[in-house]
């Protein structure tokens, strides 16, 4: 096709957008095997009762841990496996946490972020990065036990069935069940919201002889620049912030946002040391270090968004992870940021 606004719609806004998402089903195939196989093992059931006690120090149900883990991968899948949790209370609360578990797609991100800031010692601060993810779905878990969700309603005792050989039936029964429910709740709204992400992205210069200075003159480099006085006070610029914006649609496209803006032309690869020489040259470390936190706890992305409300029916839940994860994302950011310049870091 010639270059214009339908090969671009097509390929960077359609095949992008809706594509970052499929991209997760061949992984999500392969892990509601697994929850299928040790569904009819008996082994799930051990290792809900083995994570009990803990689960029950923050207010949930032993059951919780498995979906939570699965939100390493995906959060999306991890919210469907919630299901598993008899009691809505408890099921709620798990779903509403899952954010906080960090999933696969920001880890291009702590990668490209910490391996240029912190060579060093990269691995632990991806590391740490991870445990604080989990330290803060906890304490929100005990918040929200203790507040929003203070009955506790019927708690389901764990049976500890016997052992006993999976059955293909049962385990192909989940794998098409869950992975059908995962392509019918994220395809239509994923959709809708690649196209206006590539909308605002485009127009209204979208004859800028080159993609950087396209998506500066764009409605989302404007809407970038507009919330950039909210972004300064954590040390980010107009174009971390449209990356964290185009991230909404899907965290996979943040490095690939940061790599068009902090470079001159448009032909550029991710990995390219000139990308990170670039960054070291318009970061701190402080920065940089705000901007990682910020990408583990902000929303998640428009597809978490989507599974939430039809697990739970109601828009609100979704519109509170919203406001609760970003929330808490600017505040942890600005918090360390702040405290950084004062030590002089």
């Amino acid at each position: 096709m010639s270059d214009g606004w339908l090969k671009s719609v097509l390929t960077d806004g359609i095949i992008t957008g809706v594509g970052s998402v499929l991209a997760f089903l061949p992984n999500i195939l392969i892990l509601f095997a697994f929850i299928g196989f040790m569904q009819d093992t008996g082994y799930m059931a051990r290792v809900a009762k083995i994570m009990d006690k803990l689960m029950h120090f923050i207010g949930l149900h032993g059951k919780s841990f498995v979906p939570l883990i699965m939100g390493f991968g995906c959060n999306v899948p991890a919210i469907l496996a919630t299901n598993i949790i008899e009691n809505r209370r408890d099921r709620l609360i798990t779903m509403l946490i899952m954010p906080f578990m960090s999933c696969a797609a920001r880890l291009p991100v702590y990668i490209l972020i910490a391996g240029a800031f912190f060579p060093n010692n990269a691995g632990t601060v991806i590391f740490i990065l991870y445990l604080f993810g989990i330290l803060i779905s906890m304490l929100t878990a005990v918040i929200l036990s203790k507040t929003v969700f203070k009955n506790k309603g019927e708690v389901s005792p764990i049976e500890l069935v016997p052992y006993r050989y999976p059955s293909l039936k049962a385990m192909w029964n989940v794998i098409k069940i869950n992975s059908g429910e995962y392509l019918k709740k994220i395809s239509g709204v994923v959709l809708i919201a690649s196209i206006i992400v590539w909308s605002l992205s485009y127009f209204p210069n979208h004859t800028a002889e080159t993609q950087k200075e396209r998506l500066e003159q764009s409605y989302l480099g404007q809407l970038g620049k507009a919330i950039e006085p909210i972004l300064a006070p954590i040390g980010f610029d107009w174009r971390m912030g449209v990356a964290a914006l185009v991230g909404i649609s899907a965290k996979e496209l943040v490095v690939s946002t940061m790599s068009i803006l902090y470079l001159a032309d448009a032909d550029y690869e991710e990995n390219d040391p000139v990308f990170r020489e670039r960054i070291l040259e318009e970061l701190s470390p402080l920065s940089a270090l705000a901007f990682l936190i910020f990408i583990l706890l902000y929303f998640p992305c428009v597809a978490v968004f989507v599974v939430l409300k039809k697990q739970t029916g109601k828009w609100r839940y979704p519109i509170f992870l919203t406001l609760y994860t970003t929330s808490v994302a600017w505040l942890v950011a600005f918090a360390v940021y702040q405290i950084g310049r004062l030590f002089g870091l």
